[in-house]
């Protein structure tokens, strides 16, 4: 096994291994510890040839997986913490963020398992939440630490994620348990909409170095990041105030276009990109390290894992 090391970007060449699940388990320390060091690390050369083959991937790396609670968008469920990627249209980004930063237990580590790399695009970046928090101005930053950031949800039948899907059950009951438990305010509307608001840390520490890491969705779903078609018909259909997801300041001020703008501008410049080979396994620092979704062609599959939950 060689090691090549790209600053965010640790890269380890498995070589020849008859199993990926085994040489997983038998490199996990190795592994953990490059994540540490450096926020990610790829791992080349594993023979996954096969969704099972990167279920148990992914399962080496993570061991105990967390479920999912509050997805904003779809994916299919393999158990234990290890699901498909989010469905989302594939000509669509899904921009820089840290995986549920919106959630009050967040999975520490992430791992994303290739089964099929697409034609074209579709590339898994990473950024160092550390250095795009330095970046950002410092008037934003304090603003964010002193009100946080918030986060409205509108669940309808008709466009992104039932509500009893990101919430697991069909029990209004369970949910509104669930949202009091939370910190979430909820509403019911109509027959089958609801309606549900947080306020979140924009900057946490890394829970072993103390670190400040930018940890947050604000970018990613908040409206000025949609396509603008798109904004444009959800805010015709269901009204500004009732778009699937947007993001504010904390105190409930709205966020311009700029100010997103330059969020994602300074992302793309702390971007490190690598494109996806067959039997690729990316494990990531979910609190150090964002990551997005770029758009793709042609068919792709990666399996993802949610491990060491940690609550904020």
């Amino acid at each position: 096994m060689s090691e090549q090391l790209t600053g965010l970007l640790a890269r380890l060449d498995a070589g020849p291994c008859p199993d990926a699940a085994s040489w997983i388990s038998e490199h996990r320390t190795r592994i953990r510890d490059s994540v540490a060091a450096h926020g990610a690390v790829l791992v080349r050369g594993l023979p996954i040839g096969d969704r099972a083959a990167a279920v148990a991937a992914v399962r080496a790396v993570i061991v105990d997986g967390m479920a999912e609670r509050e997805a904003f968008a779809p994916r299919d469920s393999y158990g234990g913490g290890v699901y498909s990627s989010s469905h989302w249209p594939a000509d669509q980004p899904m921009c820089m963020h840290h995986e549920l930063s919106y959630v009050t237990e967040v999975p520490r580590l992430l791992a994303f398992a290739c089964v099929t790399p697409p034609v074209a695009g579709g590339v898994t970046a990473v950024a160092d939440a550390r250095a795009v928090l330095r970046d950002l101005p410092a008037d934003l930053v304090e603003r964010f630490e002193r009100h946080g950031w918030r986060l409205t949800r509108s669940y309808n039948p008709l466009v992104g994620t039932a509500w009893q899907n990101a919430f697991g059950t069909k029990d209004r009951s369970e949910v509104e348990r669930y949202c009091e438990n939370n910190g979430l305010e909820a509403s019911w509307q109509g027959d089958d909409g609801l309606v549900t608001t947080q306020t979140r840390a924009a900057v946490v520490a890394h829970p072993d170095s103390g670190d400040r890491c930018w940890f947050n969705q604000i970018a990613f779903l908040n409206e000025w990041t949609m396509d603008p078609e798109v904004r444009e018909f959800l805010t015709h259909e269901f009204g500004s105030e009732c778009l699937p997801f947007n993001t504010f300041f904390g105190d409930g001020s709205p966020l311009d276009r700029k100010t997103v703008d330059h969020i994602n501008e300074v992302y793309e410049r702390h971007t490190v990109r690598e494109p996806w080979q067959r039997g690729d396994l990316l494990v990531v620092d979910n609190i150090r390290t964002a990551h997005s979704r770029e758009p793709y062609r042609g068919a792709r599959e990666i399996v993802v894992g949610l491990g060491e939950p940690l609550r904020l």
